[in-house]
């Protein structure tokens, strides 16, 4: 592939493209505009395995896809060759928090050193140890890893100009599309012989500031769009910030079930899967002294019990007035509490917890 692009759209390469978020980004970027016209963009997706169905339905889609790991850096550069801009969202849960670091550094300076890329864009999460004054209880290691890397890139020069390089981080959060996930966050985890739908959580009187991954795709394009005001900033986004009782409320209201909360101790609501022992990391192996799933996942709960994170709702909706809340996305979902494993990869590829269906039966 050429250093310098002859394509006649700006090329995007998409790094995690074939995950849940790579997926509602490269749609949002092949959208034609508000006004019909058609879409500036043209998409490199970088995935490690070409042969899977997700990356054959790209293809089919007309989108390049290109086999690499974001630790295989010739396979990186590779990638980066020709194109005008990049999303960067590195897998955490493939390569562990320490990797992730390191190769979200060297993907910038590699990005840095192809000429023809004006525009890097870092997907990052909240640094919550350090939202958390640095107290324990809020590591989580899927969540650092990204922040520090995001926190690092604001401090490198974001240049703009024609011939420059800028950088862009977008910050989001869990996916509000989470809650098809099978058994796990935020949906129920069971319905009783009643009818009755139980959402069982650790979260007490917090909050979770989940996003609509339409709405990440929205930001994805807003950003690559409007390059110059989003050079060297940070946007930090959500869709709703959604307490349980309002996630029970809304519930009931769109669905017409009867559905309850059951209040869980962290304890008690790892003790709803199997693996939660496991590295978190899928690349690390049983027992190798990696952080774990339920490490991992403590601080995770903690971020949202204890309200550390927030966001500026009032400048989202702003940016964004057709911003996703939980009525409208479980009604244009049609969501009735139904279990999917398509949403997530891994939870697709079988690379994560899996429920306790003989304990789940007796919440």
């Amino acid at each position: 592939m050429p250093e310098a692009s002859s394509h006649p759209k700006k090329l995007i390469l998409v790094i995690g493209a074939t995950g849940a978020q790579g997926q509602a980004v490269i749609s949002s970027l092949l959208a034609s505009g508000s006004n019909g016209s058609p879409s500036p963009y043209a998409i490199r997706a970088f995935t490690r395995d070409t042969t899977g169905q997700r990356a054959k339905d790209l293809r089919a889609r007309g989108v390049e896809v290109v086999q690499g790991t974001v630790d295989d850096f010739a396979s990186v550069a590779s990638a980066f060759r020709g194109v005008y801009g990049a999303w960067v969202n590195t897998d955490g849960f493939t390569i562990g928090e320490q990797k992730e670091i390191y190769v979200g550094m060297r993907i910038f300076e590699i990005a840095k050193q192809t000429t023809s890329v004006r525009h890097l864009v870092w997907s990052n999460l909240d640094y919550g140890l350090k939202k958390g004054g640095y107290k324990e209880r809020y590591r989580c290691g899927h969540y650092d890893g990204k922040g520090r890397v995001g926190e690092w890139m604001q401090s490198q020069p974001s240049d703009a100009s024609e011939d420059g390089m800028s950088w862009s981080v977008v910050t989001s959060g869990p996916y509000m599309d989470m809650l098809f996930n099978v058994g796990m966050m935020f949906g129920p985890l069971t319905k009783r012989v009643d009818g009755t739908f139980v959402f069982a959580s650790p979260i007490g009187q917090g909050h979770v500031p989940m996003i609509a991954l339409s709405d990440l795709g929205f930001f994805a394009r807003y950003t690559l769009d409007n390059r110059t005001s989003t050079s060297g900033q940070e946007l930090s986004i959500a869709s709703d910030m959604v307490g349980w009782e309002y996630l029970l409320s809304t519930f009931r209201d769109v669905t017409g079930e009867k559905a309850v909360i059951v209040h869980q101790s962290l304890d008690d609501w790892f003790a709803n899967f199997d693996g939660v022992d496991k590295p978190v990391a899928n690349e690390r192996a049983d027992a190798d002294g990696s952080t774990t799933w339920r490490e991992n996942f403590s601080g995770w709960w903690a971020l949202w019990m204890d309200d550390v994170i927030s966001r500026d709702m009032e400048w989202i909706r702003r940016v964004n007035p057709g911003t996703t809340n939980l009525e409208s996305w479980m009604r244009r979902n049609e969501y009735r509490g139904q279990w999917k494993r398509s949403i997530l990869k891994n939870t697709e590829d079988g690379k994560t917890i899996t429920p306790r269906l003989d304990r789940l039966a007796g919440l």
